[in-house]
């Protein structure tokens, strides 16, 4: 029999277990910013141009930097820096950052590793972990519409 309280605790449960089956630190419900950045810096540091350029989380250097949009973002070379700064949305990442799988499949904000990317149709992608991306991988297409969709609920809600 289903109670008040097992309906509200039922749904965290599952999260819960659904999360854990994939490792996950720390499940988030709502951003505290557009941009997934711990201690305000974006992507853990690694320059967002250098995907496109070099094919590649390459790190920042903590002395090339920009602000935009909530966060600090490094860059390896100025020149990098520079590209990001005259077109932000055509280097930044997808969903500010926050794992692609998880804001598709879960409509929530998880984590992302540097190292779990992709570039499609020119736009860079990030995810969880490894296991994350191959999940993510299977239905490229049907996760970015299904990202591109519940994003702006998602950004609405922490407002």
């Amino acid at each position: 029999m289903l109670t008040r309280r097992s309906l509200i605790i039922l749904p965290l449960a599952l999260a819960a277990v659904g999360a854990a089956g994939y490792g996950w630190r720390a499940l988030n419900t709502a951003p505290q910013q557009a941009v997934y950045a711990e201690e305000g810096l974006a992507i853990r540091g690694t320059d967002p141009v250098a995907y496109f350029t070099d094919a590649a989380p390459v790190p920042g250097d903590p002395a090339i930097t920009a602000d935009w949009n909530g966060a600090t973002w490094r860059f390896a070379t100025a020149a990098n820096r520079d590209a990001f700064v005259a077109d932000p949305d055509a280097y930044a990442p997808q969903y500010g950052g926050w794992c692609a799988w998880a804001v598709a499949e879960k409509g929530q904000l998880f984590t992302t590793q540097p190292e779990n990317w992709k570039i499609v149709d020119g736009k860079l992608y990030l995810n969880f972990s490894d296991q994350v991306q191959a999940d993510w991988n299977k239905d490229i297409p049907g996760f970015i519409a299904e990202g591109d969709r519940r994003w702006p609920m998602i950004l609405a809600a922490a407002q």
